[in-house]
């Protein structure tokens, strides 16, 4: 993994997450993947385990819920890259409505591990909602 590749994935992420599609959702992760939203949770478990949780489709501790369009965006990046592991920040923010104003903005961090082909494998969340 290098910082280009990372930020590859991390520009796909916010995509996928903007669209909702399904098939972009998982080709971001392996079919082992563990995913995290917070760091104590236990893992979700697999792609379609993930997809699911993505999509408002999973009772999983602490699973998301689909955002309404256009009342969020986010823009993360790497800040360190060491063999298949990478840690990036970046902020997620949302609006009350479309195009309406800012309700709230988070800090994140994300520790993410890698497999081969360049899929996510174990994905943490970590964030912090300004004041």
């Amino acid at each position: 993994m290098d910082r280009t590749t990372a930020q590859r994935w991390l520009d796909s992420y916010v995509a996928a997450w903007l669209s909702y599609e399904p098939e972009a959702i998982g080709a971001l992760f392996s079919d082992d993947v563990e995913y995290r939203y917070h760091p104590s949770d236990e893992p979700i478990v697999g792609r379609a385990a993930v997809v699911a949780s993505w999509l408002g489709e999973s009772e999983a501790e602490g699973a998301s819920t689909r955002d309404a369009p256009g009342t969020y965006e986010a823009a993360y990046a790497p800040i360190a890259v060491d063999g298949d592991v990478v840690v990036a920040t970046g902020t997620s923010t949302y609006r009350e409505a479309p195009d309406g104003p800012v309700a709230k903005i988070y800090d994140n961090c994300f520790v993410i591990r890698f497999d081969a082909d360049g899929r996510c494998r174990a994905f943490t969340e970590y964030y912090v909602k300004r004041a």
